[in-house]
């Protein structure tokens, strides 16, 4: 069913001349997913800049019994944000509800609406002498109602949590339009059910999340990062054990990058060097931090590298002495992602195993999808410290891009398989959305799939939030 005309022009009266756009100019670059896998249409390209104007669409959309599609900064990776084809779906983008309300640094929080930046939180809170630790490689584009609708992970997991962790409270507009009030920034209120986490990873499906509270941390003071090359994986989380007890747990970060990967980049990300002479095949980027003064934390950085060289289970490693060369061995693993694109033809996989057994399911996922293609190329990196793998799969040299890509699903059944197999997850952090919403089923207990519909049904029960995604 077409969306009513009566519905687009309350909508255009609600939000105002500025709040709404048709032209298609405007509207192309919202309906379509960054890796083009999945691409929408919609009659109204809806930019509310308050929250109550938000209410008031949802109201009016529910009112016609037509479904809203919440958008951030467009970044997912699943197609959670885009409306489908139909084009009988309204599209809300949040780009302009950006306003820090408030932010309190004795109480370590800040409170700021959905369309926010990823990184402007993190500006705000730095100029308060705070710290916001969620941090992915979307930071600069990315929003933070996206993030807490996705449970956003990044690198800083290990030491800080993922999205769901860093969140006291949410305000968030109902599928009815009501608003639910809950910016509350306690530590401690054990006053029922956590109604929040309905909300953090639902993907837009259960309400559309207008504003969050926060936690902050202390500053730090002290940074210390190195590039270290292990010989394999087992290695890394060995080293990983060995820092941790050395720096009374400050590790903010332990990425893993394969040498495929780092091949990418150097090849298509300009200004990128290799840090050391030689090949090798793994390497571990660490990053270890703390709120006190001082130069202690890099000296405890040496003293373990330095330990595990003579343990043989590191090869070689560049401590970084600048800002700047801290940045440039972070930027070998932030442009993965986009170095990937430059090859073609890649199958992504973001898959979470026990932390322990990371190594186990590198070597049974590798062997099994280099049975299934001979030549296949696979792009492992990612998140050693909480478990969390992005296992990629880039067709062989020469291969027909179309074709790989066409055997997506059975690749995926391959590792994900693998996955599940060792108690993990087929989605760590980017979350369901439409690419894995029927794969799911195969992997969860039927009566947490029921759940989950219960809960979509008692709070949906017209399902017109975000329909098609997560369940």
């Amino acid at each position: 069913m077409a969306v009513p005309a009566a519905l687009i022009a309350g909508i255009k009266a609600a939000v105002g001349p500025r709040g709404w756009s048709d032209d298609p100019a405007v509207v192309a670059p919202h309906l379509k997913e960054r890796r083009g896998l999945y691409a929408g249409a919609t009659p109204i390209l809806v930019r509310p800049t308050t929250t109550a104007e938000v209410a008031a669409v949802v109201r009016l959309c529910a009112a016609h019994r037509t479904p809203v599609v919440p958008q951030g900064g467009n970044t997912g990776l699943v197609g959670g944000q885009v409306p489908d084809a139909s084009g009988e779906e309204v599209l809300v983008a949040l780009a302009r509800l950006n306003r820090v309300r408030a932010i309190d640094p004795t109480n370590d929080t800040i409170i700021v609406e959905a369309g926010c930046v990823l990184r402007h939180v993190q500006e705000a809170a730095a100029a308060a002498d705070r710290l916001f630790p969620l941090s992915l490689g979307a930071e600069g584009s990315c929003q933070i109602g996206g993030n807490i609708a996705t449970n956003a992970g990044g690198v800083s997991v290990l030491r800080y949590g993922s999205a769901r962790d860093l969140v006291l409270g949410l305000e968030v507009v109902l599928p009815d339009g009501r608003v639910w009030d809950g910016l509350r920034t306690l530590r401690k209120d054990n006053t029922g059910y956590d109604l929040k986490q309905l909300f953090i990873g639902g993907e837009g499906t259960l309400g559309i999340i207008t504003a969050a509270a926060l936690k902050l941390f202390p500053r730090p003071r002290q940074v210390a990062t190195a590039l270290a090359v292990v010989p394999d994986p087992a290695a890394g989380l060995e080293i990983l054990t060995a820092l941790k007890s050395a720096t009374g747990n400050l590790v903010n970060a332990c990425e893993l990058i394969a040498r495929p990967a780092l091949e990418f980049v150097l090849r298509h990300i300009p200004g990128t060097t290799d840090p050391f002479p030689a090949r090798h095949g793994w390497y571990l980027l660490l990053e270890v931090s703390s709120a006190a003064e001082g130069h202690w934390l890099r000296a405890a950085l040496e003293r373990v590298l330095a330990a595990e060289h003579e343990a043989g289970r590191l090869t070689d490693a560049v401590i970084a002495t600048s800002t700047a060369q801290a940045r440039a061995l972070w930027r070998l693993r932030e442009t993965i992602p986009e170095a990937e694109i430059q090859e073609g033809g890649g199958i992504k996989h973001d898959i979470a195993v026990p932390v322990s057994r990371v190594p186990e399911f590198i070597v049974q996922a590798t062997a099994a999808v280099e049975v299934a293609q001979p030549g296949i190329r696979v792009i492992a990196f990612g998140h050693l410290g909480d478990g969390n793998i992005h296992f990629n799969l880039v067709r062989p040299p020469g291969a027909d891009a179309t074709t790989f890509l066409a055997e997506w699903d059975h690749f995926s059944a391959i590792v994900h398989g693998v996955a599940a197999a060792l108690g993990g997850s087929i989605s760590a952090e980017h979350g369901l959305g439409r690419l894995k919403r029927e794969e799911i089923r195969a992997y969860k207990p039927a009566v947490e799939i029921e759940l989950m519909r219960r809960v979509k049904a008692a709070l949906d029960p017209d399902n017109l939030m975000n329909p098609g995604k997560l369940v």
